[in-house]
């Protein structure tokens, strides 16, 4: 491909929308209008302290004190990047960042008042008010904004036009994860390489030009964002296009080399200018997962304890619609390829389980939902909208074949043909199956991408915590509260 000059519309067209940026600080609109939103929270959740310190019987806290309050609250809320643009926002963990800072702001605001003497009575009763009532309505400004802004990128009103560097296989990859999740906010206008791939594969995509095209293409598509994926340009290209694009005021993003290796904990230390990764991944065989799996059990203890009056009422109603048995027993395989026997509540009708025959599937599907004839009854089907079919695998939890959370097991026969045909996939195996998982509450139930599967799967393990654990089960209840087709 030869290099073509710009044309003469191209070049007397400025970049408008990078010298606004410009003039007016990379901060997002969304940053602003985020930090204005928490100012007028806390001016509220300090006028709530003091309207009713009166009636809980604490005094009034001064003025003074509530303005450095607030202050030390935003400052601590930017030092956690919560006005800085995010590709994810996650409601769970915007609500622990409230929470750590309001805790910490708390905590400041209290030493400076016993160090200068305060000679308030009760404190202690006066910080954690104020700070409860921060909390509380922090959060609840945040939920609405996150809503609000995931709705308004899936509209298409607040999304950024993004380039993708690099049309290979990685950068395909890329443009095919934000097309089908306009709620990151970076939707792809097309790639620029100057030896892409066969551009009939998908995602259909235009290929914009080579690296010399650069500035063109971000001044035609008013390009925002642009993501260096794998490329065949030499590094030194992609390190000028690279510069370039931050001369402009485009934001970069880096796809790294052994990306499969890449976690959260990730420490950066340097060899003069040459920097050095150290990936912090956890260990399945470590004191850590031993913990989980304890917790685990005795988490399922408890909550079968706490479910009995639940259980029994449904295997009344299984007897009644289907009679005995009551559960329905399949082989699964678990960790480290053990099988084992799953229990779930049976749905249907006798015949309508435990099919023989392997069905077959669409390249790179998982299997799941109803397959042959539907057999459900109308009891059974409400049990599978409702996921309640699943209490059962507690006892498999208790007896230690499973765990709470992670990877959904799947079937021996199943098993033997994905490990052969899809990568990575008996990596899952590391750890115990789950009741529910990462790829689940994700979207990836039922007759999805397996590949996509099996990334997130590994993901998980490679990345567990027990707050991600947290934020899966409780993903997990808002998806059972809101009932939807079953698909496993």
């Amino acid at each position: 491909m030869a290099a073509q000059p710009l044309t003469a519309t191209a070049e007397s067209r400025p970049l408008e929308h990078l010298e606004e940026r410009r003039r007016h600080g990379r901060a997002p609109v969304w940053g602003r209008l985020a930090l204005t939103l928490d100012g007028a929270v806390l001016v509220a959740a300090c006028l709530a302290t003091e309207v009713g310190a009166g009636a809980a019987g604490v005094g009034g806290v001064p003025t003074v004190w509530l303005l450095a309050f607030t202050v030390a609250v935003l400052l601590f809320l930017h030092a956690r990047s919560m006005y800085d643009w995010r590709l994810h926002l996650q409601v769970l963990e915007d609500a622990r960042r409230v929470l750590v800072a309001v805790g910490l702001a708390g905590m400041t605001i209290l030493s400076l008042r016993i160090f200068f003497g305060s000679d308030a009575d009760n404190l202690a009763g006066q910080t954690v008010r104020l700070a409860v009532f921060a909390a509380v309505y922090l959060t609840a400004g945040r939920v609405a904004l996150d809503l609000s802004q995931s709705r308004s990128r899936r509209d298409g009103e607040a999304v950024r036009p993004t380039l993708i560097i690099g049309a290979g296989r990685i950068g395909r990859l890329t443009a095919k994860r934000l097309l089908e999740k306009p709620e990151l906010g970076l939707r792809p206008v097309g790639f620029l390489d100057k030896e892409p791939l066969d551009e009939q594969q998908s995602p259909q995509l235009p290929v914009l030009g080579a690296s010399w095209d650069l500035e063109r293409v971000v001044a035609e598509h008013r390009v925002e964002h642009v993501v260096i994926a794998f490329s065949t340009a030499p590094d030194e290209v992609l390190l000028r296009e690279a510069r370039r694009c931050e001369d402009l005021g485009v934001d970069v993003s880096l796809v790294p080399r052994l990306f499969e290796q890449v976690t959260h904990r990730v420490e950066v230390e340097h060899l003069g200018g040459l920097p050095l990764l150290r990936i912090h991944r956890s260990d399945p065989d470590g004191v850590p997962f031993a913990l989980k799996y304890a917790v685990d059990r005795a988490a399922a203890a408890a909550l079968l304890l706490l479910a009995l009056p639940l259980l029994a009422a449904l295997a009344l109603g299984v007897r009644l619609s289907v009679g005995a048995p009551i559960l329905f027993r399949q082989r699964r395989v678990g960790r480290d390829g053990r099988e084992f026997e799953m229990l779930k509540f049976r749905t249907m009708d006798a015949g309508g389980e435990g099919l023989a025959a392997v069905p077959i599937l669409p390249d790179d599907t998982a299997p799941g939902g109803v397959e042959g004839a539907d057999r459900r009854t109308r009891f059974g089907s409400l049990l599978r909208r409702t996921s309640l079919d699943e209490l059962p695998q507690l006892l498999n939890v208790l007896r230690g074949e499973m765990s709470l959370v992670g990877p959904r097991p799947e079937r021996p026969e199943f098993v033997r043909l994905f490990e052969r045909n899809v990568y990575r996939y008996g990596d899952r195996h590391r750890v115990k199956s789950g009741i529910t998982g990462w790829s689940q509450v994700s979207g990836l139930r039922g007759k999805t991408s397996l590949s996509d599967r099996v990334e997130w799967d590994n993901w998980y393990i490679e990345n567990w915590s027990l707050w991600l654990d947290v934020k899966i089960l409780l993903s997990t209840v808002v998806a059972a509260l809101r009932p939807a087709r079953s698909v496993e």
